[in-house]
């Protein structure tokens, strides 16, 4: 694997975030919340209030600048991101997962602990000089971030739905 567990699934989680903010956004409900957290189960205090929901909503555009942003300015963007969490780094193993690190302490604001945790998977990610696989979206009609770990580098689409539109698109200007 190119990265570790953690910077995989704090990616993953980043990502889908972001593009929860297009449109439709998709997370505006306490249900959308909840489902939020059983596909990204973040450790930790969760007071599923409308507060902590609006945390992360108003997070997706920082994150999305900081996913797409040049290998230069992504320094910047995490840079800025350590500046504005507590830190309380430590080492813990939990459910299923091996050691890793958890750069601020489980008590913190969600929204905090997710920028934390998507500024450390940046970090990651620039070390290895793999900005290359954040993108946008091919579909024309999608803003949506594409986060590729296939070998080939060939992911091009944000979704399923994205890339079935396609499929079927390219499908009838063949059939013309």
């Amino acid at each position: 694997m190119l990265f570790t567990n953690d910077t995989v699934e704090a990616m993953r989680a980043a990502v889908h975030l972001v593009n929860s903010a297009e449109d439709p956004d998709t997370l505006t409900t306490p249900e959308d919340f909840v489902a939020f957290l059983d596909a990204f189960p973040y450790t930790g205090r969760i007071d599923h209030s409308p507060a902590e929901l609006d945390a992360l909503r108003i997070l997706r555009p920082r994150l999305r600048r900081m996913l797409l942003a040049p290998r230069d300015e992504m320094v910047d963007g995490i840079n800025e991101a350590l500046r504005d969490v507590t830190f309380d780094a430590h080492v813990v193993r939990h459910d299923g997962a091996d050691w890793h690190l958890h750069a601020v302490a489980d008590d913190r604001p969600l929204a905090e602990r997710v920028l934390a945790e998507t500024a450390m998977g940046l970090l990651d990610i620039v070390r290895a000089d793999e900005g290359s696989r954040l993108a946008v979206c091919a579909d024309e009609d999608c803003r949506g971030v594409v986060f590729d770990l296939s070998r080939n580098r060939s992911r091009r689409y944000c979704s399923t739905t994205c890339t079935n539109r396609n499929a079927v698109a390219a499908y009838r200007a063949r059939q013309r």
